[in-house]
């Protein structure tokens, strides 16, 4: 074995062809595959994220088939399925069911007033409030950018956001998580909420196609994200909480632990049908947003977007280990320069990662049907639809006068978010 730098040179013991790698990544073998996945496949998640893995990979594959004979995933339609009406009616039962639980409680609280009816009235009444649909809201925490704050930013975003025929958004949020999203707020605002970590590894042309990803949402309903479904979800959810079993019980909880299995199965059922229901537009939706995401920032920029998002756990990483060098460095207290040069080395970490470890991630992603999380199709078919159709020409671009007016609207939170990720560890925000 030679090695000169972070290049090791050695022999595959498998097929014995010579294989450069780099010290800082894992050694495979690119003819014969060996070593390609040294940590075997993801340990079989269980509960609701299982369900919605297992249901993310079987649509992801069969409408992998479809949009590759329709050109790529170009087209797509936002009319109501079967499924979808469905998923809509099912819904409707579950908020339906909050509201017939409120009127009981009203109902006790009339009739029972001064007695034992008053009492389960009100208990009612607050089980019913905690269950009630709720539309997504700015919270206190939030880094919320406005458009007086940075408004070229914002013109980036409108400009996406024609380009793909949709409206842009109301309001920005800048948080620490290696991800982007797309959200309604209240009836009719958007937000759009991006991940620092994310946004600071992408070139200029993959962040327009991050941002044509996001807004392509829009433009292809996604009912387990809208109103009435992703409410209903969401009170599903506060059931489970409800119903979960207590931990080390004593008899009276083991007994009633017992008791809410049947509950409990029945909200995790119809939880597990939304889901089922819901999938295939969702990963249709996904597909269709990455088409969004080549119109917009060309389909290199796309595909560069999909190779940044198969080495999340290297962004994650490095910023627990630049946080933990600069927190020991300060032996335990932060000054206000702590965090400088924290995001700039993270994107020199991203920009040093050999070819070789991102085949390697999308020859893992093949093995395991790995995507970004639960909710998305596998993210090496993603990549490769993408390149099965014609490639398309960025119909936004990003000079470096532009990117600059940009970054210099983001320099405080940039600066206050990176001292706090050191101040805190970053996965404690």
């Amino acid at each position: 074995m030679r090695t000169a730098g972070e290049e090791i040179v050695s022999s595959c013991p498998q097929c014995g062809v010579e294989i450069r790698s780099d010290r800082r990544f894992t050694t495979w073998c690119a003819a014969c595959d060996w070593n390609v996945d040294p940590q075997g496949p993801d340990e079989q998640k269980r509960g609701m994220d299982g369900v919605r893995r297992r249901i993310a990979q079987r649509y992801g594959g069969r409408l992998f088939d479809e949009l590759s004979g329709e050109g790529g995933g170009g087209g797509g339609s936002s009319r109501r399925t079967v499924p979808g009406l469905l998923a809509f009616a099912l819904a409707l039962a579950v908020h339906g069911l909050t509201l017939v639980l409120a009127a009981v409680g009203l109902l006790g609280l009339i009739r029972g007033w001064g007695g034992l009816g008053m009492a389960f009235g009100l208990f009612l009444l607050a089980l019913a409030w905690s269950l009630r649909p709720r539309l997504n809201r700015l919270s206190d925490d939030d880094r919320v950018l406005l458009r007086a704050d940075a408004p070229e930013l914002y013109a980036l975003v409108d400009e996406v956001a024609a380009a793909l025929g949709t409206r842009s958004v109301d309001a920005v949020v800048v948080d620490v998580d290696a991800n982007a999203s797309v959200t309604q707020l209240g009836l009719r605002r958007r937000l759009l909420t991006l991940g620092l970590p994310l946004w600071e590894v992408l070139s200029p042309q993959q962040r327009i196609a991050l941002l044509g990803h996001e807004l392509g949402h829009f433009t292809h309903g996604d009912t387990r994200h809208g109103m009435v479904v992703g409410t209903a979800c969401r009170s599903l959810g506060t059931w489970l909480y409800y119903v979960r079993p207590m931990p080390n019980p004593n008899v009276l909880q083991a007994i009633t632990n017992l008791a809410c299995v049947p509950l409990r199965l029945l909200i995790t059922g119809v939880l597990a049908l939304l889901e089922l229901l819901t999938a295939r537009a969702s990963q249709r939706g996904e597909y269709l947003a990455d088409a969004a995401a080549a119109r917009a920032g060309s389909t290199e920029g796309a595909v560069g977007l999909m190779d940044r998002l198969m080495v999340t756990d290297s962004i994650v990483t490095t910023l627990h280990r630049e946080t933990n060098s600069r927190r020991m460095r300060g032996s335990g207290r932060v000054g206000r320069h702590d965090g400088d040069g924290l995001w700039e080395a993270l994107a020199t970490h991203l920009d040093s990662v050999p070819a070789s470890e991102f085949e390697r991630q999308r020859r893992v992603g093949a093995l395991r049907g790995h995507s970004v999380d639960a909710t998305h199709p596998p993210t090496h078919l993603r990549r490769r639809l993408l390149l099965s159709g014609a490639p398309a020409s960025a119909a936004v671009t990003a000079g470096g006068s532009r990117t600059e007016r940009i970054a210099g609207e983001l320099a405080e939170v940039r600066g206050t978010l990176a001292r706090e990720v050191v101040r805190d560890g970053y996965g404690n925000l």
